[in-house]
């Protein structure tokens, strides 16, 4: 069975930091683009951050620029997101997503990403 599982969401004060991890099963991830995508509520959903396979290039929305990381350890299947200085706009629930093609998961909402997790929240405030 093909998954994702996100854990590592919470509460934070502003400023704080948060580490979200997502490991996969029923695949391996080194040939897949990932991605963290958020949506917040009321909102639509919004493509974080992403990172490809070949030379793991990286790419974050402006929003989040200097304070988030994506990064990935293929031995263990698995892709972070760190989060630092966190803002009360950074709050929602947090997901996860991979696809064999970067362009369906780079710079998007997400709508044709292949796999996904079943999310995790993240609620900055004071």
């Amino acid at each position: 069975q093909v998954q994702l599982v996100e854990s590592g969401g919470g509460s934070v004060q502003p400023g704080g930091s948060l580490r979200l991890s997502c490991v996969a099963s029923g695949f391996t991830l080194d040939s897949y683009t990932l991605g963290w995508f958020r949506q917040a509520p009321g909102k639509e959903r919004e493509g974080v951050s992403c990172m490809g396979t070949a030379d793991a290039s990286t790419f974050y929305v402006g929003s989040v620029k200097g304070r988030f990381t994506i990064s990935r350890d293929n031995a263990k299947n698995t892709v972070y997101l760190q989060m630092n200085s966190l803002k009360p706009e950074d709050t929602a629930v947090y997901y996860c997503a991979a696809d064999p093609n970067m362009f369906v998961v780079c710079g998007t909402t997400g709508g044709r990403v292949e796999v996904w997790g079943q999310g995790t929240p993240v609620t900055v405030s004071s």
